[in-house]
């Protein structure tokens, strides 16, 4: 299976690691650290050393309970990274659900749109489909960032699963609509979103559920909640769980993990091609 992005055919043939590069003062990770377009730049470029396969620049943090940044905010932390970041040989991601921001970094190079609102704005749609190659990752949320998690979804888990399937079948569907091939989208269940610990496990342990819709799987488990509600850890202590979380995630049909801990996941991700591979034999 292949990715079509803006400049990139990602081969997802084997899993690829997409690194988490946050410009944001209020992330529920790591806000603050690389706020500065200077400092999100290097960590760009230490991730990359690290083995990152794609990186993910953010400049909204999408935490419960987080305010909406204004427009030209958003611009002025996100353009200029994305600018720097497209000369590094990589595929760019922005994390974004703002057709305006859409549309400024595409121009600039950027190669994915990474919508948590699965392009549900108005004009994201249209932004997208008249990019004649960008990728776009369609991510399932329940409800807004500002209620999702003091109004978390309802049912068990074959519930849950059926609801999200049922979500992004749709979305799906719309988008190849108005002109966008499947080649260039990708699917995120879209973990602690409007989920409750049970339920996002459940999404996690049916997860190869979501491959009948044909699309990759993009996960994102990374320091998330639900790691630290099943193991007592708090944010700082929680890579073991996260790589872990995220090997499980490829092991049930992931093709691309989204993380912070990038040199650490591509090592565990090692571990798990070399198992593979022996049972190949």
């Amino acid at each position: 299976m292949f990715w079509q992005t803006s400049r990139f055919q990602i081969d997802l043939n084997t899993p690829k690691v997409m690194g988490i590069v946050n410009v944001t003062p209020d992330s529920f990770s790591d806000g603050g650290k690389y706020a500065s377009s200077g400092s999100a730049i290097k960590h760009a470029e230490k991730l990359l050393k690290d083995g990152a396969d794609i990186l993910d620049i953010g400049g909204e943090s999408s935490r419960p309970g987080a305010p909406q940044v204004p427009l030209d905010v958003e611009l002025s932390r996100v353009l200029p990274v994305v600018i720097e970041a497209v000369k590094l040989g990589i595929p760019i991601s922005v994390d974004t659900y703002k057709p305006q921001v859409m549309q400024a970094v595409l121009d600039a190079g950027a190669d994915i749109i990474n919508d948590i609102w699965a392009l549900r704005q108005v004009g994201a749609e249209y932004v997208v489909a008249k990019h004649p190659n960008c990728g776009i990752c369609l991510m399932h949320m329940h409800k807004e960032p500002q209620t999702m998690q003091s109004e978390p979804m309802q049912g068990d888990a074959a519930s849950v699963i059926l609801q999200v399937l049922l979500f992004l079948e749709h979305r799906r569907q719309y988008i190849h609509g108005i002109g966008v091939d499947l080649s260039r989208m990708a699917i995120d269940s879209g973990i602690g979103f409007g989920k409750t610990v049970e339920q996002n496990f459940a999404l996690l342990a049916r997860q190869r559920e979501l491959l009948a819709l044909g699309l990759p799987v993009l996960s994102g488990w990374s320091r998330k909640t639900s790691l630290g509600a099943v193991t007592g850890l708090p944010m700082a202590e929680r890579m073991p769980p996260s790589i872990v979380a995220a090997v499980l995630a490829v092991q049930n049909g992931a093709s691309i993990v989204r993380v912070h801990d990038v040199l650490e996941t591509v090592a565990a991700l090692k571990v798990l091609d070399s198992v593979c591979q022996l049972k190949k034999v």
